[in-house]
């Protein structure tokens, strides 16, 4: 009965997934490279889509189906902030849209509560889009001056601790 409705589940898992690789890659990156701001955020939202997942595979197992964790694609190998956030907006408009149709297909298949849960993610993903469009503008409007002082800010955190002087920081 709820086939069409398990398998848009199943293909919404798929790209949460694939999300949730592309934004942990991006979080490692940055957090190399000293940007702890913008790699919080990615670890922030990659987190966020963990738990879409989690809402989405309660939704599969109530209606008797059965949890399919495959990526729909494998994390790109992206190392420049611009294009990382670019990437991330691209993402987060057309999970958006998908989003959208798949509310509008299970409405029409009188799935009203996948149609809820369809919709509560565009919710989250607009946010998402809203956040990485933010940090595409604060990168445009100041500049590598904005990636600079978020490196400052971490040197100015580890240098700066009494505790840290004298001895260096190793992971």
């Amino acid at each position: 009965m709820y086939e069409k409705s398990i398998e848009r589940l199943n293909q919404a898992v798929g790209e949460e997934l694939a999300a949730v690789h592309q934004y942990m890659y991006f979080h490692f990156r940055l957090d190399d490279q000293g940007y702890d701001l913008l790699a919080a955020l990615f670890k922030k939202t990659a987190i966020e889509e963990m738990i879409h997942i989690e809402r989405i595979a309660d939704r599969i197992l109530f209606l008797k189906g059965d949890v399919k964790l495959v990526a729909a694609d494998e994390a790109r190998q992206i190392h420049d902030v611009n294009e990382m956030l670019d990437f991330a907006c691209r993402s987060e408009s057309k999970a958006m849209q998908m989003y959208n149709q798949m509310a509008v297909e299970c409405g029409a298949d009188a799935d009203s509560a996948t149609k809820k849960l369809f919709e509560s993610l565009v919710e989250d993903e607009e946010r998402h889009f809203s956040q990485f469009d933010n940090e595409m503008d604060q990168l445009k409007k100041f500049g590598e001056n904005y990636l600079a002082l978020q490196s400052i800010e971490r040197s100015k955190a580890t240098y700066m601790n009494p505790i840290n002087r004298g001895s260096e920081q190793n992971p």
